[in-house]
């Protein structure tokens, strides 16, 4: 079975996502950090995206200028469009080996953490889609203040995302992420997709006692 976790910025998924793993020992995709990875070392991706953003999307030693790939996807409408049609598919490939190796390792249950899972069509690739919701503000507060941003520019992040109302109408499971607690969500979430809390400890058996992790209507 596989799992997509998603939500805009600032709405938790990757502290949802941590606690599926440390909690319930559901091994997590990252989409975020396997997308830099292949794009440092895919040779088929650095060369499509030199040639796209040119030479100085790399560092002299090789790195992809995280800062320089900013700028060019904020520089046009369609530039964050060319990005993802050259980054999402290598993405995809990559997600799906990665879920067959810890199936075979015998893991019943794999996870992805993506905020793009519908634009890269990992909605696909997927049996649950969760969705991690909180208020546009709190989620705006939140990155704006983990990421040391300003309000406007973690606003023009948030836009170039599918809005949570759109997410709402394709995700399966819904965890609320604002303020109330998200272990007995999660527990609900696990029993829900036929995972016994049983089998771990750690998770509060609070699963028919207020649980706020919902189905959307």
């Amino acid at each position: 079975m596989r799992i997509g976790i998603t939500g805009g910025i600032g709405s938790g998924k990757s502290h949802v996502a941590r606690m599926l793993h440390e909690q319930a020992g559901i091994p997590v995709y990252d989409s975020d950090r396997r997308a830099r990875r292949l794009m440092t070392t895919d040779a088929t991706l650095r060369k499509a995206l030199t040639r796209l953003i040119g030479q100085h999307a790399y560092t002299p030693d090789g790195q992809l200028d995280r800062a320089a790939v900013a700028a060019y996807l904020f520089g046009g409408t369609d530039h964050a469009q060319a990005v993802n049609a050259i980054v999402h598919p290598a993405v995809r490939s990559d997600f799906r080996r990665w879920a067959e190796e810890q199936e075979q390792q015998g893991h019943a249950i794999v996870a992805i953490e993506t905020a793009l899972l519908m634009e890269s069509h990992l909605d696909e690739d997927v049996d649950h889609i969760v969705l991690v919701d909180a208020p546009p503000e709190l989620r705006l507060q939140r990155a704006a203040q983990r990421d040391a941003a300003t309000m406007e520019a973690t606003a023009r992040r948030q836009q170039r995302q599918t809005p949570h109302t759109v997410l709402r109408q394709h995700a399966h499971y819904v965890i609320h992420n604002d303020g109330q607690p998200l272990a007995p969500q999660i527990a609900t979430l696990l029993q829900e997709i036929g995972m016994s809390a049983d089998m771990h400890p750690h998770i509060p058996q609070q699963l028919n006692h207020n649980p706020t992790c919902s189905t959307p209507s």
